[in-house]
């Protein structure tokens, strides 16, 4: 069974930095591309960050490009989540996904953590 444990999370200054982490055991980590979401009270899921199996592609959308980093560590099937300068509205719940296939998705993700809450103070 792949499970996902998110790890990282806290509450944080604007401006501020935070980078979380994502466990994954139970499969074959470097086997496929991951991917960060997030969801704050009353908003839609956001992807934020997305990583190909190898870690040479990645893809952010315009409201943290620049300001996020995906990376990750094959060799500890573990994905980051480096964010900086972060802002109020950055608050939510982050989630890290498994895409079932080894390049980037923006859908089709087979399995879910449970999330780590980021709050960001002003």
């Amino acid at each position: 069974q792949v499970q996902l444990v998110e790890s990282g999370g806290g509450l944080v200054q604007a401006g501020g930095s935070l980078r979380l982490s994502c466990a994954a055991s139970g499969s074959t980590f470097s086997d496929y591309a991951m991917g960060w979401f997030r969801q704050a009270p009353g908003r839609e899921r956001e992807f934020v960050a997305a990583i190909s199996w190898s870690g040479g592609t990645t893809w952010y959308p315009d409201s943290v490009k620049g300001r996020f980093t995906i990376s990750r560590d094959n060799a500890k099937n573990t994905v980051y989540l480096k964010m900086n300068s972060l802002k109020p509205e950055d608050t939510a719940v982050y989630y890290c996904a498994r895409t079932g296939r080894r390049e980037i998705a923006l859908t089709g993700m087979d399995y879910w953590g449970k999330g780590t809450l980021v709050t960001v103070s002003s």
